[in-house]
């Protein structure tokens, strides 16, 4: 390939990844043009797109940017896959589907990088694992409203309590209701 190609496909690279922070490698050797397609949808579906990359130009498309650190370590050829709502859920939709029947012959995680940090197909694996914003916003909110929540309950309990008391003498059903009942009789 001549040196101008080899620029042209580096543009390129560095034009689509320019404004991209965090994104995995997944290895797709092996795998059929039938389920590279199904692949490719599904992902499409999630919006999260793939690329497959000559690692020699990618490595030179990225030097500089936020993803500076995804080429150290790698061999073969490769896709990048970025996109999603973030890269917790991007890791949780690539690891599903490594570990899914369709697969998991022909797909692997190879690693990738979060906000600059180069991260192995371990920790992909492990940040996978961690709840999403989505479930980290809804975790922070219950925790905020919590406090109020017990101290509503602390206030509204024992007036709920009077308030069913009084309610009770008043039908003459408590246990007041027979000294009410009485002093009715006395006068």
């Amino acid at each position: 390939m001549s040196k101008r190609m080899k620029d042209l496909i580096t543009r390129d690279y560095a034009g689509r990844l320019a404004n991209v922070e965090n994104a995995l490698l997944v290895d797709v050797i092996g795998m059929s043009a039938n389920d590279a397609c199904a692949l490719r949808k599904q992902l499409r579906e999630k919006k999260i797109q793939l690329m497959v990359i000559k690692n020699s130009l990618a490595r030179r498309a990225t030097v500089g940017s936020q993803l500076d650190g995804l080429m150290e370590t790698v061999d073969g050829s490769l896709a990048i896959v970025w996109g999603g709502e973030d890269i917790i859920s991007l890791a949780k939709v690539v690891v599903a589907l490594t570990e899914s029947k369709a697969y998991s012959a022909t797909l692997k995680s190879c690693g990738g990088v979060m906000e600059g940090e180069h991260l192995t197909a371990e920790r992909v694996k492990a940040v996978s694992k961690w709840p999403s914003r989505t479930e980290m916003l809804s975790i922070l909110s219950g925790q905020l409203l919590s406090p109020g929540a017990q101290l509503s309950a602390a206030l509204l309990g024992p007036g709920g309590q009077l308030a069913s008391q009084i309610e009770q003498i008043a039908e003459g059903k408590g246990p007041g209701a027979g000294a009410a009942e009485a002093a009715d009789a006395s006068a």
